[in-house]
């Protein structure tokens, strides 16, 4: 008898259509209520729940182990039309699909085919990385410690995005024995971990990216594993995330601006139509934004691209090829994020050069395009991106696969 474990089908695509249209009812309902959610900064557990119980989270898991088998620029795509009706939940999920995807480049094994059955079965997971405090860089204050056949993890995490929807927690953490890092993947839902909604970022207001405590919190031996073993490429799929982020938001402010374009009735004596909707000077207001939506969605579908070649390359048996997807991945991840962040910061405030005052009131919650565009292009700053891509670009200098904060040295 085979058992799945023997095999590894990799994820390389299906029909996009015949997939998206699973979804796209539930991101309807989810958009139906995102200004809501934005007025009161209520959490979306009830969406996140839509979409687990809708298969969403496994996506990326192989068909024959029942997930839906898509590729990773159709990953992105999903999530661009995700953050299109709420530009908070992919954020929320980004520590998830990371896992699955670190998962997913493990090789194959019974550990590795239980945790595919928990993705199926509708189990999410939050992230919980960033040490909190003045902790030097390279420090990594929590522990994961022996107890008998488990350990037990202690410790403080802040940006813990997504781990208050979760099921389990993506923990970065150190070993009491040998002092190794490793990622310890912790229940979510037990006594020992507490979660604190304590964001209180002006943007992305609702992407539980609180305090997550961890107190004697039961890890299985299992699932303790070595950092060292993590995916290749992660650096480029977190932001990968973030770019199809900020392309949802375009998106959502083009679809905004157009809704209000077109049924506005008052119009200025100045202006140039009868109608706000035939005005050329606004027509092209809009326009401009679109121009602006479609080359960063586009730069962030094309940054995708190595990503999947790295995942392939993951097991084709040859080391140069890997490494060079591997490179791409996170300088085309780096080079998209430099110009999507400026693309959609001008997108979603230009749109209000196609409008009036009484579009700037809060019930419309227009600026929380902006608000959450700025938000998000704050994450790995861009400068250094720029920069990376540009020492990459003049001396061929490969970029850093993994990187840290923490406190510097003290001012003399």
């Amino acid at each position: 008898m085979t058992e799945h474990h023997v095999i590894n089908p990799l994820s390389i695509g299906v029909d996009y259509l015949t997939l998206a249209a699973r979804f796209r009812p539930i991101f309807q309902r989810i958009a139906d209520g995102a200004v809501e959610r934005e007025h009161t900064r209520s959490l979306p557990h009830e969406p996140i729940q839509w979409l687990k119980e809708a298969g969403f989270g496994a996506v990326r898991m192989p068909v024959e182990y029942g997930g839906g088998g898509a590729s990773l620029p159709q990953l992105f795509e999903l999530l661009i039309e995700l953050a299109e009706a709420d530009s908070n939940v992919p954020q929320a999920l980004r520590g998830h699909f990371a896992f699955a995807e670190d998962r997913l480049n493990a090789p194959p094994s019974a550990g590795r085919d239980l945790w595919f059955k928990r993705f199926v079965d509708g189990d999410i997971v939050g992230c919980a990385w960033t040490e909190i405090g003045s902790v030097a860089i390279g420090d990594v204050v929590t522990q994961v410690s022996p107890d008998g056949d488990q350990w037990t993890l202690n410790g403080e995490k802040f940006y813990s995005t997504g781990s208050i929807f979760a099921d389990w927690i993506d923990v970065y953490a150190q070993r009491s024995d040998t002092g190794a890092d490793v990622i310890a993947a912790t229940r979510a839902r037990q006594p020992g971990v507490v979660h604190s909604d304590d964001w209180d970022g002006f943007g992305q207001r609702t992407t539980g990216s609180g305090t997550s405590r961890f107190t004697d919190a039961r890890v299985e031996a299992e699932n303790v594993i070595d950092f060292a073993s993590r995916f290749k490429y992660q650096t480029a799929f977190y932001q990968l995330v973030l770019l199809a982020t900020l392309a949802g938001i375009g998106r959502a402010a083009l679809r905004d601006v157009a809704h209000q374009v077109r049924s506005r009735q008052r119009i200025y004596s100045h202006g140039n139509a009868p109608h706000v909707s035939q005005d050329a000077q606004i027509q092209q207001v809009v326009g401009e934004v679109a121009a602006l939506v479609y080359a960063a969605e586009a730069s962030a579908l094309k940054a995708s691209l190595p990503a999947q070649r790295a995942y392939v390359a993951r097991f084709g048996g040859d080391d140069a090829v890997e490494r060079e997807a591997n490179v791409a991945a996170e300088i085309e991840s780096a080079t998209a994020q430099v110009v999507v962040s400026e693309l959609i910061q001008r997108a979603t405030s230009q749109l209000f050069n196609a409008l009036g005052a009484s579009d700037v009131r809060q019930g419309k919650a227009l600026d929380r395009h902006w608000r959450n565009a700025r938000t998000v292009s704050s994450h790995n700053p861009l400068i250094y991106k720029a920069r990376i891509v540009g020492d990459w670009v003049v001396n061929g200098a490969e970029p850093p696969f993994v990187w840290q904060i923490g406190s510097g040295p003290a001012k003399v």
